[in-house]
């Protein structure tokens, strides 16, 4: 098993299949930082040493259930279509809200977590993030048809950032929590003002 418990999602045992759903359930209900092994094994009706010979450690099983969110967002915004390019980054930037208010917690937990002493993330998790970020560039690489492809990819990049900031903010229940109607006009507003500013760059 690799360091940190970091076992591909395919390669999870019934078990430990188990043990993820179970933890993705409580990070979903309380947050990432209330997770504990022992209230994992206790939900999945098991010992404690069944967590360890699974993951190996609470980074290994967090990871699974980051696994699990990145995969199901990719493929929530991986079936949208639209039938021009603006329309379609609209539509991404909506599917990405509507994700995140039904899973906040979750997608706290993919962007938020730490790995003990600072390990770096497997990457194959980081591969499955940047997917996801590319699937902004088709949409881009349409509107700015000249522009080199790792620009292209940069822009995706920065765009799905601003997005992501806007609406991990607008959640924010302690701070500055923004009413759902007025936070999607904000992603879409977001998307209008990028989309504007592209098409400048590019007459010119």
């Amino acid at each position: 098993m690799p360091r940190g418990g970091e076992v591909p999602q395919d390669d999870l045992s019934a078990r430990g299949r188990q043990l993820r759903d179970t933890a993705r359930d409580l990070i979903a209900d309380n947050g990432l930082r209330a997770l504990k092994v022992r209230d994992v094994a206790a939900a999945a009706g098991c010992a404690v040493g069944s967590v360890y010979l699974e993951f190996s450690d609470l980074d290994g099983l967090v990871l699974a259930v980051s696994r699990q969110t990145v995969g199901a967002l990719h493929a929530v915004m991986a079936a949208i279509t639209a039938p021009d390019p603006a329309r379609h980054l609209h539509a991404l930037g909506a599917a990405y809200l509507d994700f995140a208010a039904a899973h906040p917690n979750l997608l706290r937990a993919l962007f938020e977590h730490r790995m003990e002493g600072d390990r770096p993330f497997p990457q194959d998790l980081l591969d499955r993030v940047q997917e996801t970020f590319a699937l902004l560039y088709p949409p881009l690489a349409a509107l700015l048809p000249a522009a080199p492809a790792d620009e292209v990819a940069l822009l995706a990049r920065t765009m799905f950032s601003a997005v992501h900031g806007i609406v991990s903010l607008g959640l924010e229940d302690r701070l500055i929590a923004v009413p759902a109607p007025l936070l999607r006009q904000q992603v879409a507003q977001l998307v209008d003002v990028y989309v504007g500013a592209l098409g400048r760059t590019h007459r010119h």
